[in-house]
């Protein structure tokens, strides 16, 4: 990560910035490895210190990137399930593929806006409405509403971190790196302990994550 925030800083000036931070939101829709809330923050810190690159910009290309990388994750889901991808067939992925099944047919919007800032729940909530047919219309307004709250998220943790730190920048990108990854799994427990809360109030049906298609319920509220 010291290497590509020490490239984003040098490209913050460049144009060819916001079309960067598109390519990492898209692809870190269907690729978790890519943290992209990291480039946002490294930007936010930046526009903060430097007064580049331009802030809602950023967060435009940070936005739209991050809906067009569901709509990914949501089409591969949908063609080829969640079973074959590679990152999703560990104890956890499939530990979070099995929980995304039933979350999305009880409280399909709620837990869609929720797994944006999970670790890997993200990718595994949006393949798995694709894999069990959860209507897509419906998915593609929930995604750019999630989008939009992650892109003010992120960069509202680099404004902080740039206030508390603004004449070390390299500093404040670094503690806002890790004020992100520690407010992801702050949420990851809350998320997993209130979906753990209302899916055991009712009857498990079934089943193994790996069962062909089943379809989601019109009614997602």
């Amino acid at each position: 990560m010291s290497a590509t925030e020490a490239w984003i800083l040098a490209m913050a000036a460049s144009p060819w910035i916001y079309p960067a931070m598109f390519a990492f939101a898209t692809i870190d829709g269907f690729f978790p490895p890519l943290p992209s809330e990291s480039v946002v923050i490294t930007l936010a810190v930046s526009a903060h210190s430097t007064g580049t690159p331009w802030m809602w910009l950023v967060l435009l290309t940070a936005a739209a990137g991050a809906w067009v990388g569901d709509q990914i994750a949501y089409k591969i889901g949908q063609l080829i399930g969640t079973e074959r991808v590679p990152f999703l067939r560990g104890p956890r992925g499939r530990r979070s593929v099995a929980w995304a099944e039933r979350a999305l047919t009880r409280r399909g919007a709620s837990f869609i806006l929720a797994a944006r800032y999970v670790p890997i729940g993200r990718v595994a909530v949006n393949m798995t409405a694709g894999a069990v047919g959860y209507p897509r219309r419906r998915f593609m307004v929930i995604a750019a509403i999630a989008a939009v709250m992650w892109a003010l998220y992120s960069a509202g943790i680099g404004l902080v971190a740039a206030q508390w730190l603004g004449h070390e920048p390299l500093l404040a990108i670094g503690i806002g790196v890790v004020l992100g990854v520690a407010m992801g799994f702050i949420v990851d427990k809350v998320v997993g302990w209130f979906s753990r809360r209302h899916l055991d109030e009712e009857p498990e049906t079934a089943a193994d994550p790996s069962d062909a298609k089943v379809t989601v319920p019109p009614s997602d509220s």
